[in-house]
């Protein structure tokens, strides 16, 4: 693989000042371990897995109740056993980098509305909810849910919800309230937190409705909280209060120590086969991850400001609200990224003055098309570093960043998932950046590129592998009592290794290139949506018999997402159905998820199994042979492959599907 164009390089004063050089002067001066490079120290910390995340405890200094009686107890995977016997908690650790002199996070909406929270105010309102929560009943292990825009109150709700040893989840407004319903009913939650609304695209989106449906699905609710956000008038019931009465108590705050592997939060999956998964994730485990990635990885430091555009749904936000560890404070920014204008995010950035910025890949391409130039119009003098996710950034978006950002900003690219909530690939204070590659593994992450024989290379395309155990891998799958989901979602390719479902390169100099998602995981502007939640809204219209829908990752960056469907015999696809179509999808799963381009074609392919073919689909449309993207042998209806064969070469003949020339079976585009 050719060598990618070297765009930043760390200069001398940045490694000396770095958090990645403060860890290798300690463990050089307390462990004996001298490590003068990156390479080695990733090799090393994913040899000696007790040795390294034994130092992490030592170096972030982990407030226990009760010390561990090991490291590693048990390496297996799936079952590994970290730090037994230990007893700890995740909102101790965040209220211990506690600073009166700076705020603990700045929330800014879309009409520049900006509220400044000090510690002080971050902890009293996280007391008083916390109360609240143990006058309902609340006790460790019991769920608290969130169906909350991006707003300090969320915030305070995760924070009260793991003070108590509760076990908290969260979902954005944007999603419509059966997708919510569908997440939630699963935990069955004994609190909700919600909002009347949010805005969004200068619009402001009532949600009371979807208040009164969820409290309705939700049997087992004690209490639910409401957030005047928007200033909507409510009837509250018994059971639902105000924000500021739940609030506002005088408490002390007083953090229960749980165990290493007690459940802190429910993350869940996109739903691609099904219900949504609920992947639940340990209080140590993400303490101890989200230090190491926050610290040593994104470099945040007590002073700085950490802002990472994201929804509730996301995993990025829980990292966001992990910069608190750091003794950073946050930026919270609720609203569209591009309202009013495409660089609105520039404009928060640099009237908060924020030092670590995290973006998706989608709106560095969108500030790249629309010709935003940040440099030519604000200061961003605090910023120090420019990231990005939610799906491969091509060399372009970098190219991008250093010609109108600037050129002595780094624009890091990382990767990694709902499944750990962290990255796996990224970069560090030590690394340059090349365009269009990730510049390392994460310390403490065994990361390889398998081919199908499970063997690992180099300079060529594999499965993205895990081949240890790492400490924010899932405890468990909700309700997955016997942990068969659980290993065949990561283990039943390669057994005791984790797949992660990216097709990735492992370059000869040790970057990563990630080339999309191997599975059929929708991942638009870093919102993940499973292809289920997309038919189960289609397919309730009376003309829908099925659809087919996958998201495909062009070589340019862009995000192509095609919709097929198959109509019942007297329905045509003429702009009235198309219009239902999107409207099902935008109110019934998820505004960002309406599909580019909706194609009739006479049927859906499945598996023998009654699969739907979503991954070989997606091949065939990126130019893989059909007799190489799936055996015909294990197709219901193989002649089927051929049509889509012929769709993937008018599209690359540059032709909107519909426009050229269409075959008799699929007419009426």
């Amino acid at each position: 693989m050719p060598e990618r164009d070297l765009l930043w390089k760390p200069s001398d004063d940045v490694i000396a000042a770095s958090n990645l050089t403060k860890f290798a002067r300690w463990l050089r001066t307390r462990r004996g371990i001298d490590v003068d490079d990156y390479q080695r120290l990733w090799q090393w910390s994913v040899r000696d897995l007790e040795g390294f995340w034994g130092a992490l405890w030592e170096f972030f200094d982990i407030s226990a109740s009760a010390p561990p009686s090991a490291v590693l107890a048990d390496r297996a995977m799936p079952g590994a056993t970290w730090f037994p016997g230990s007893r700890l908690n995740y909102a101790e650790h965040v209220f211990r980098a506690a600073d009166p002199e700076r705020p603990a996070l700045i929330a800014v909406d879309e009409n520049g509305r900006r509220t400044d929270w000090s510690w002080a105010e971050l902890r009293r309102r996280t007391a008083a909810l916390a109360a609240h929560f143990r006058e309902l009943g609340v006790r460790p292990g019991d769920r608290v849910v969130g169906y909350l825009p991006n707003i300090p109150q969320a915030v305070v709700a995760f924070l009260a919800t793991a003070s108590v040893g509760a076990v908290w989840s969260s979902c954005g407004q944007d999603f419509a309230p059966a997708s919510a319903i569908d997440r939630f009913v699963q935990l069955e939650p004994v609190v909700l937190i919600t909002a009347d609304g949010y805005l969004y695209g200068g619009r402001r989106q009532d949600r009371r409705s979807a208040l009164d449906e969820l409290r309705t699905s939700l049997p087992t609710l004690r209490g639910t909280v409401l957030v005047d956000n928007l200033g909507l008038r409510y009837d509250f019931t018994d059971t639902t209060v105000a924000w500021e009465e739940a609030t506002g108590s005088e408490a002390e705050l007083a953090c229960a120590p749980v165990a290493f592997d007690h459940p802190l939060w429910a993350l869940f999956s996109s739903g691609t086969t099904g219900k949504p998964k609920g992947i639940v994730h340990g209080h140590g485990g993400i303490l101890l991850e989200h230090l190491k990635f926050t610290v040593l990885h994104l470099d945040l430091r007590p002073g700085d400001r950490f802002l990472w555009y994201t929804t509730t749904s996301w995993m990025v936000w829980n990292v966001l609200v992990s910069g608190l560890l750091s003794g950073a404070t946050i930026v919270l920014y609720d609203g569209s990224p591009a309202h009013p204008g495409t660089d609105r995010l520039w404009q928060v950035a640099d009237d908060c003055e924020v030092s670590v910025l995290g973006v998706s890949a989608g709106y560095l391409l969108a500030c790249e098309k629309s010709g935003v130039q940040p440099a030519a119009h604000y200061e961003l003098a605090a910023l120090r570093s420019v990231n990005s996710t939610g799906s491969p950034l091509p060399e372009s978006g970098f190219r991008w960043v250093r010609d109108n950002v600037s050129a002595v900003v780094p624009v890091v690219s990382a990767s990694g998932g709902t499944d750990t909530c962290s990255a796996f690939v990224g970069g560090a204070p030590w690394l340059p950046v090349r365009a269009g590659e990730i510049p390392a593994p994460c310390l403490g992450a065994a990361v390889a590129a398998w081919n199908e024989a499970g063997q690992p290379v180099v300079d060529q395309v594999g499965e993205l592998v895990i081949t240890e155990p790492m400490p924010s891998m899932p405890l468990h799958f909700w309700n997955d009592e016997d942990g068969a989901r659980y290993r065949d979602a990561y283990f039943g390719t390669y057994p005791g290794v984790w797949r992660h479902g990216d097709w990735i390169t492992v370059t000869s100099h040790g970057g990563i290139v990630v080339h999309g998602r191997s599975d059929a995981t929708l991942n638009r502007m870093g919102v993940r949506l499973g292809s289920a939640e997309i038919y189960q809204a289609v397919e309730s219209l009376p003309e829908v018999l099925e659809s087919l829908v996958v998201g495909v990752e062009e070589p340019d960056g862009g995000y192509w997402m095609p919709m097929f469907v198959a109509l019942a015999p007297d329905a045509r696809l003429d702009d009235s159905l198309r219009a239902r179509i999107e409207e099902a999808i935008r109110t019934q799963a998820s505004p960002r998820h309406v599909p580019d381009e909706i194609v009739r074609v006479p049927a859906v392919p499945h598996t023998l199994t009654g699969k739907r073919l979503e991954v070989p689909v997606k091949k065939i449309l990126l130019g893989t042979p059909a007799a190489s993207a799936v055996n015909a042998g294990s197709v219901d209806q193989p002649e089927l492959l051929a049509l889509y064969a012929e769709l993937a070469a008018e599209r690359r003949r540059g032709a909107r599907l519909g426009d050229g020339a269409a075959p008799a079976d699929h007419d009426e585009r």
